[in-house]
């Protein structure tokens, strides 16, 4: 099944430079990009992004990480992404995840663990539209779509 999902690239992956590295995880496994774009995002976006941590004691600081520089945000598409880009990414925690993955590779805690995906479908459909409007997501072919399909 085609899915679409969210992923943001967080502040301590971009001023690592890992930007383009990260991106190359995703092409490499056969997913599209669909929509991309950079910025610094304001508290109030951020705290509707992590609406569901508020009240936990790692909301504050979650909040002031995430806003504390530039950050990538991007729709991917392909067969089941979600769970792809959630198996290329590796555990939530970088000390915990396999080698390999984008997290076990280039991540250093649970907090500074280079990207943020979307968990479910409804995640997914929720946080694109906290980033991406009309017009800013793109359907078009590629060559390779033959290989990448069942």
């Amino acid at each position: 099944m085609i899915e679409r999902t969210f992923v943001m690239i967080k502040p301590d992956a971009v001023g690592r430079r890992l930007i383009g590295e990260v991106i190359a995880r995703y092409e490499a496994k056969g997913l599209k990009l669909v929509g991309l774009k950079m910025q610094i995002i304001s508290r109030e976006l951020a705290e509707k992004h992590y609406a569901e941590h508020q009240g936990k004691p790692f909301y504050p600081g979650l909040v002031d990480f995430i806003t504390s520089g530039p950050t990538v945000q991007m729709v991917w598409e392909g067969e089941e992404a979600i769970a792809v880009v959630r198996k290329l990414n590796g555990a939530t925690n970088s000390r915990e995840a396999d080698i390999g993955t984008i997290r076990g590779d280039f991540g250093l805690t649970v907090q500074k663990n280079i990207v943020h995906a979307s968990d479910a479908a409804e995640t997914a459909e929720r946080e694109i539209a906290l980033y991406f409007g009309p017009g800013e997501l793109w359907d078009y072919p590629l060559p390779a779509e033959a290989w990448l399909q069942e």
